[in-house]
C-alpha cells in the first residue's frame, strides 16, 4: 500500500475469517523503527443494528510511533466508512 505522501506499507495476512476478522502484519519499507512485519493489525467485525462495528487493534508499535499511527488510523477509517457505504471520501490529503 502506498499512501498519498509516498511511504509504502507492507505486511502479510496472518488470519482471515470471513465476515468476522482479519489479522495482518504491518510495517514501512525502509523504516528503522517499524519495518515490514514488525507490528500486527487485528480488525474485528461485528453486527451492530443495521451496520457493522469495526474494532481495530494495532500491536507491537514502539511507543514513539503510536501517536502518528493513531492519527493515521483516525484519518483513514472514516474515509473507508464513507467509501464502504458508496460515498466519495474525497481526495486523500493524508492525516497531517
Amino acid at each position: 500500500m502506498t499512501l498519498s505522501q509516498g511511504p509504502v506499507a507492507e505486511g502479510e495476512f496472518v488470519e482471515v475469517v470471513q465476515d468476522a476478522r482479519v489479522v495482518f502484519t504491518w510495517g514501512w519499507v525502509g523504516s528503522p523503527t517499524v519495518p515490514p512485519g514488525s507490528s500486527t493489525v487485528e480488525i474485528e467485525l461485528s453486527v451492530d443494528g443495521d451496520g457493522t462495528l469495526v474494532r481495530l487493534t494495532h500491536r507491537g508499535l514502539p511507543r514513539q510511533e503510536q501517536p502518528i499511527h493513531h492519527a493515521g488510523w483516525n484519518y483513514y477509517l472514516p474515509r473507508l466508512a464513507r467509501a464502504a457505504t458508496g460515498g466519495d471520501p474525497g481526495p486523500d490529503l493524508g492525516p497531517g
